[in-house]
């Protein structure tokens, strides 16, 4: 029984003081909660891939809205380019592939609603190694494909936390 209150006494503790020092999980995609302007148009004439996920991190917001028509926005980010590139980085002995580069770009900037550019068009780059084997074809398409969304997750949380420190012009 003594052994028991010992535990209860350890774990309440332990909570205590994870709770003082201010530690807290660090969530999924969170989106900063104030964006220096209400409503944002997103403009991708190839409708990426990433594009889905900002939306859907800014949705997940309260201070700004995605509007449809760049007409109604205060602000309209411009997905300009995206590629996923994948290439040869590494041979062995046997002229066999060791070693792939994956690599993600975009390009993206931002106007405000009077056509005035608050981020000029801004290119984010996202490298990884892909080591490579042959036997394990499958397993490596697969890893490949999770190193590519991590990427993605990645660009989408710098294009975000850029947007949130942007300042309009004529605003203070």
């Amino acid at each position: 029984m003594r052994l028991k209150s010992y535990r209860l006494l350890t774990i309440a503790t332990l909570i205590l003081l994870l709770s003082a020092c201010g530690f807290q999980l660090r969530g999924q995609g969170q989106a900063p909660t104030v964006y220096p302007f209400a409503s944002l148009h997103i403009l991708d004439p190839e409708d990426y891939p990433i594009t889905a996920d900002i939306k859907r991190t800014i949705h997940a917001g309260k201070s700004t809205r995605v509007v449809d028509e760049a007409r109604g926005a205060e602000a309209t980010l411009q997905i300009l380019k995206q590629t996923n590139e994948k290439s040869i980085l590494s041979l062995s002995g046997e002229g066999r592939v060791r070693e792939f580069l994956l690599r993600y770009l975009v390009t993206y900037s931002l106007i405000d609603g009077r056509g005035i550019d608050l981020v000029p068009a801004t290119e984010i780059v996202r490298e990884r190694v892909l080591p490579y084997t042959d036997e394990q074809v499958v397993a490596k398409e697969a890893e490949e494909a999770l190193l590519i969304k991590e990427m993605q997750t990645e660009i989408v949380r710098q294009i975000l936390r850029r947007l949130a420190t942007v300042k309009a012009e004529g605003k203070p």
